[in-house]
């Protein structure tokens, strides 16, 4: 009877703990999902309903606004440079981190944990401090106002972050995986190729998501660091509803709905490996 009633207590504390912790996150779900829901739906109103009623339903649901948004934010055109320059320095970030997280995680060399701490005082830096420098160092390369001008810094900026991700994951892979492939005849790049990379999925997808929204959403250095308006990315063509004297709340709106889907879809396709790298890395940890 006592043992019945013992494990009927265990089975109300865990119920309470579960319902504690679903509403806990149901609250955070609700606080993060709520500005991007006004959002969207400020974008089908007019200009005097969003002024009169922020907070309200549209009453009449105006999808003017979005084909206004397309052409004075220029999406099309900016979507493309964005898609460029983002895709591009995730693409050579990770290749680059993933590299040096191999070597910084698995090989014991002199100077090793000195670099690796090098790579991480560039989080503390913060990169709008850098804006000037960067600038200067652009021109006198000669490649301001080309896609290049975004790329490097982008990837500057995302190495140390991504490294920190990956070498902490890569640390925790066993030393007899890559004894039995150097056994097999294994080289060193092929072992990094064939076996630490694909191991590291979850914490690359980690990292892709993390570098994909920094650079989708970056304006500082595409506004100092781009001139020419074939060139402009995103964020820029967004600041076009901006005038001297009023702004275009609800066109604006409209065109961050748009820019908002792929990130989402993004976040989706690599939700998978996110989950994953968050449940690996709760065992390992």
């Amino acid at each position: 009877m006592e043992a019945y009633q013992l494990n009927q207590a265990a089975k109300r504390k865990k119920k309470i703990n579960r319902t504690l912790i679903y509403g806990i996150l149901i609250f955070f779900t609700i606080v993060n999902a709520y500005p991007i829901f006004w959002m969207i739906m400020n974008s089908f109103k007019t200009a005097k309903e969003f002024s009169n009623s922020p907070f309200s339903i549209p009453v009449k649901w105006v999808l003017e606004n979005y084909s206004e948004a397309w052409i004075t934010a220029n999406i099309g055109k900016y979507f493309f440079n964005s898609l460029v320059v983002g895709i591009a320095a995730v693409i050579i970030s990770i290749f680059v981190g993933a590299l040096a997280s191999y070597f910084l995680s698995r090989f014991n060399f002199k100077g090793g944990k000195l670099l690796y701490g090098f790579f991480i005082v560039g989080l503390l830096v913060p990169i709008h401090a850098t804006l000037v420098p960067m600038f200067i160092l652009m021109q006198k390369l000669g490649i301001l106002n080309t896609y290049w001008a975004l790329i490097l810094p982008y990837v500057a900026f995302n190495l140390p972050i991504t490294i920190f991700l990956l070498t902490s994951f890569m640390t925790s892979f066993s030393k007899e995986i890559e004894e039995s492939a150097v056994m097999d005849g294994c080289g060193v790049f092929r072992i990094f190729w064939s076996i630490i990379l694909p191991m590291s999925r979850p914490a690359i997808a980690t990292a892709v998501i993390l570098n994909f929204i920094n650079n989708w959403n970056e304006f500082s250095f595409a506004l100092v660091l781009i001139n020419d308006k074939s060139l402009n990315t995103l964020p820029l063509g967004l600041a076009n509803f901006a005038g001297q004297y009023t702004t275009n709340y609800t066109a604006q709106m409209a065109g961050l709905s748009m820019v908002l889907v792929p990130t989402i879809a993004f976040y989706l396709v690599m939700e998978k490996q996110i989950v994953q790298g968050m449940t690996q890395g709760a065992v390992k940890g």
